[in-house]
C-alpha cells in the first residue's frame, strides 16, 4: 500500500475485530491459571525468566516496560515466596541474576497448563472440527502479519 492510500473499510473492520477478540481472549486465558497471591505483574516476570533464563533486574525492568525500582521490588516479593533467586553473576560479580527456583518452574509449568487447557476445552466444547481448523488457518494468517 503506498503513503497515500487508506486501508480499506475491511482491513480497518478487521483490525478493530482482531484487536477487540484478542484483548478478550487474552484476559479471559490469564483468568483460567490466576494464581491469587501473584499480581499480573509477578505473574509475567516469572513467565519471562521462564523464557529466557538468568537476566538482571535491569534487564526485567526493560523487557516489561517498568522502572528499575519496580522491577526490583516485583523481585523481592517473587524471591520472599520462594519462586526466585538472586545470585551472583559469574562474569560480573557486580552484577546479580534472577533466577527462577523449582518452585517457580514447577508454578509457571502449571499456569501454562491451565491456560492450554482452558482453551482447548473451549475449543472443544464450543466449535466443530471445521471451526477449529479455521482458527488454526486464522492463526498461520495472524502470525504473518507479526513478522518484518
Amino acid at each position: 500500500m503506498s503513503e497515500n492510500e487508506s486501508p480499506s473499510a475491511s482491513a480497518v473492520q478487521a483490525s478493530r475485530e482482531v484487536r477487540a477478540v484478542i484483548s478478550r481472549l487474552r484476559r479471559r486465558i490469564l483468568k483460567a491459571s490466576e494464581v491469587e497471591d501473584l499480581t499480573l505483574g509477578q505473574s509475567s516476570v516469572l513467565a519471562r525468566l521462564s523464557d529466557k533464563g538468568d537476566v538482571t533486574a535491569s534487564e526485567l525492568a526493560a523487557t516489561e516496560g517498568v522502572r528499575h525500582q519496580s522491577m526490583t521490588a516485583t523481585v523481592a516479593a517473587l524471591a520472599a515466596k520462594g519462586l526466585v533467586e538472586r545470585r551472583p553473576d559469574p562474569d560480573d560479580g557486580r552484577r546479580l541474576l534472577i533466577t527462577l527456583t523449582p518452585e517457580g518452574v514447577r508454578r509457571v509449568e502449571e499456569g501454562r497448563q491451565a491456560r492450554t487447557e482452558w482453551l482447548a476445552d473451549r475449543l472443544q466444547a464450543r466449535c466443530t472440527e471445521e471451526e477449529r481448523r479455521a482458527v488454526i488457518a486464522t492463526m498461520a494468517v495472524l502470525e504473518r502479519l507479526t513478522r518484518d
